[in-house]
């Protein structure tokens, strides 16, 4: 059985690279930012005050808030995103989506929608994806903040 647990996590891996490497060149090409890019821009928007502070961004992306640092700035330079100080707390920054970004993100959220759609409608029926998804909310159940 372990073995069939390496090999299924292992294909899952690969199914991810094949995605990342699709979509890596569509949206430099296309849109001019990267996957992370669109995802840290994704995650803004889908969090409930369409803000997050760097250290919940970096929890979200599973990587470091210094990380985040580096992603946010050149970023904020071409005006995807921007900061906004807390009210009450001004040593509290958040990082927000600009209109820039948030034109930038619907534009590649219809790149990202397009390629998923690639990469499954001919090789599942609608019953099969239904039970897919059920087995992915099962697999990341308790992870944490997500995306769907």
């Amino acid at each position: 059985m372990a073995d069939l647990y390496t090999t299924n996590a292992l294909r899952l891996l690969q199914a991810a690279d094949d995605l990342r490497v699709a979509l890596t060149a569509e949206f430099s090409a296309v849109h001019g930012i990267s996957v992370n890019e669109f995802l840290l821009m994704l995650h803004l928007e889908r969090s409930a005050a369409n803000r997050l502070s760097r250290v919940d961004l970096a929890k979200r992306m599973h990587v470091s808030a210094s990380t985040i640092t580096r992603m946010a700035a050149p970023m904020e330079k071409i005006g995807l995103v921007g900061r906004e100080v807390d009210e009450r707390d001004a040593r509290l920054v958040f990082v927000v989506t600009t209109d820039a970004g948030r034109e930038k993100l619907s534009e590649a959220l219809a790149t990202f929608t397009k390629r998923a759609g690639y990469m499954f409608s001919d090789r599942f029926d609608h019953e099969e994806m239904d039970q897919f998804a059920s087995m992915l909310r099962r697999l990341i159940a308790g992870t944490g903040d997500t995306l769907a």
